[in-house]
């Protein structure tokens, strides 16, 4: 392929990525590697056409390996790796007494949640319980 067909086959990659579709940064390293390419034979790197293919895939393969998930993280504000999946652990304030094995609804963290009292003592009114486990919607909490 001549030069500038590399060029044009890059910016539509780029832009198909860019404007058309998300797909999370794959299609920015085949429109870079096709950039390359052409840049190669534009000064003067004269390869055959199964060279200059061979090129593309190689260069495409090394990026995607070498920098994309650094990358995507750092543009896509990738997660705090001290994030925590669970909420076991935390406490929660029950809003009406709570018996032993039965269930209540309270707020916590902006949303109403089912609380369910797994432990043997009752906690009241204004307490704080300690969340034991998450099952669904539900909280399984003991007294502190």
């Amino acid at each position: 392929m001549l030069w500038w067909h590399w060029m044009i086959l890059g910016a539509v990659i780029l832009g198909a990525e860019l404007f058309a579709i998300d797909a999370q940064f794959y299609l920015v390293f085949l429109g870079i590697s096709a950039a390359v390419v052409g840049l190669a034979e534009l000064f003067g790197l004269a390869l055959p056409e199964w060279g200059q293919w061979t090129a593309f895939a190689t260069l495409s393969l090394i990026s995607f390996f070498t920098f994309r998930k650094t990358l995507y993280e750092k543009i896509r504000g990738g997660g705090s790796t001290a994030y925590r999946e669970t909420i076991a652990g935390e406490t929660v304030n029950i809003q009406e007494d709570l018996a032993a094995g039965s269930e209540s609804r309270t707020e916590f963290r902006g949303t109403k949640w089912t609380v369910r009292n797994t432990g043997a003592a009752v906690i009241p009114a204004g307490a704080r319980a300690r969340v034991v486990k998450v099952d669904g919607l539900t909280l399984h909490v003991e007294a502190e």
